[in-house]
């Protein structure tokens, strides 16, 4: 059982005071947080724990003193309570830390372990939306006490007021704050009554995204296009086709591809997002737009030459970094090729997923669906593929207003 006094340390500051601390004493093993106040040795009764009157601000100061003891002894108890048998630092740790712990401190751990991780992604999308947070804080730290709810909604109402951007992008921001919340209160660093999310508080909700793929009209037009060999235009045609013709794969996946991936026309590779693997027959469609792909050099035996110029396939970070930079050039491309179908809307990588999406439409059973869309839960499917079912409602619609 862990035992708390206030006392006064034994090394001298560099005028001769001594700081006043409380210690948390658990196994024989102490640790000390300080007040914040340093007196003369004299002035100390360490018999009471209490100032002495001839110190000028001895009221003040063990007024202080009560306070801070009681929050620390209700802490205490909190922890004791939870049989929270760690050492004497974890529980100073537990009593103090969550009024004073640094946001940005561990918004700083966060990011500098997603980039450990390899996860480039995470890490280029979530680093500019602490720094948002970090600019509505004029510049300045804060502690996990202060992002209450109410400043919360003053920071979603400054995104709205500073920034062009949409609501699912708000939302973003308050995820990655979430994320930060719920690892410091699962490092103990700061107490869950700080929890700024949930019933009540901030409540986060996606909203609704409209999923629009192409016709099978235009993919036709797509693949008829005369497109220059090697131009931008024509690799990225040949990666987004490619997509389609698996059921929408992810990019990161499509240019991860290898030639040993192909066995007896049938490509078999595990999806990156969730490490589900299997096996699908290569249309002649696929196999006629690899063969394109087939040269006297080949680095890492990678079947599309965007992540040739990484040195080492193993470093996921740079690899993800090299794919996001494709994308943008990929993307370019289809840009082009919007252009020339007449498209109101640009075509993007993603596209291809939902483009598969929208001309299955709800002719394929969902369990088999799912299979080809890699989901983990059939419930994903089924959410996803609903942009995309439309006969049972507009046959509804038909038979009011069809008359």
């Amino acid at each position: 059982m862990a035992s708390l006094k206030i006392v006064l340390r034994n090394k001298a500051n560099k005028d001769g005071s001594f700081p006043l601390a409380i210690r948390v004493t658990k196994d024989r093993t102490s640790s000390y947080t300080f007040i914040g106040h340093s007196i003369d040795a004299n002035q100390w009764d360490a018999v009471h724990q209490r100032v002495k009157k001839n110190h000028p601000n001895s009221a003040r100061l063990n007024n202080l003193l009560s306070t801070k003891f009681a929050e620390a002894n209700g802490k205490l108890l909190e922890l004791e309570t939870q049989k929270n048998d760690g050492s004497s630092r974890a529980i100073k740790t537990g009593i103090v830390a969550e009024k004073h712990a640094s946001f940005f401190k561990q918004a700083h751990i966060y990011l500098t372990t997603l980039e450990k991780k390899g996860d480039f992604n995470r890490h280029s999308a979530d680093k500019p939306r602490i720094e948002r947070l970090r600019e509505f804080f004029e510049g300045g730290d804060t502690t996990f006490a202060e992002i209450t709810p109410t400043l919360l909604r003053r920071f979603q109402a400054y995104l709205k007021e500073t920034r062009n951007i949409s609501e699912r992008t708000i939302v973003n921001h308050l995820v990655v704050i979430r994320t930060i919340f719920n690892q410091a209160i699962a490092s103990q660093i700061v107490d869950r009554k700080y929890y700024p999310f949930g019933k009540g508080k901030i409540v986060i909700k996606f909203p609704d995204s409209i999923k629009v793929g192409l016709t099978p009209e235009k993919v036709q037009e797509m693949e008829a296009l005369e497109l220059p060999a090697g131009s931008l235009a024509h690799h990225a045609r040949n990666v987004f086709l490619f997509s389609f013709y698996f059921a929408g794969m992810r990019v990161s996946d499509v240019l991860r591809l290898k030639w040993s991936d192909f066995q007896n026309d049938r490509l078999h590779y595990a999806m990156g997002k969730n490490d589900k693997s299997g096996s699908l027959k290569v249309p002649q469609k696929a196999l006629s737009i690899i063969g394109q792909y087939k040269r006297d050099t080949v680095r890492h035996n990678l079947v599309f030459p965007d992540l040739e110029s990484v040195d080492d396939l193993d470093n996921e970070y740079e690899v993800e970094k090299r794919i996001n930079q494709k994308l943008k050039r990929i993307n370019k491309g289809l840009k082009e090729i919007s252009d020339m179908l007449g498209l109101d809307k640009k075509i993007s990588m993603h596209i291809a997923r939902h483009t598969f999406g929208n001309i299955s439409g709800d002719k394929i059973p969902i369990q088999m669906l799912q299979k080809l869309y890699r989901h983990s839960s059939v419930t994903t499917t089924i959410g996803y593929q609903a942009n995309f079912i439309y006969k049972d409602a507009d046959a509804a619609l038909d038979a009011v207003i069809g008359f």
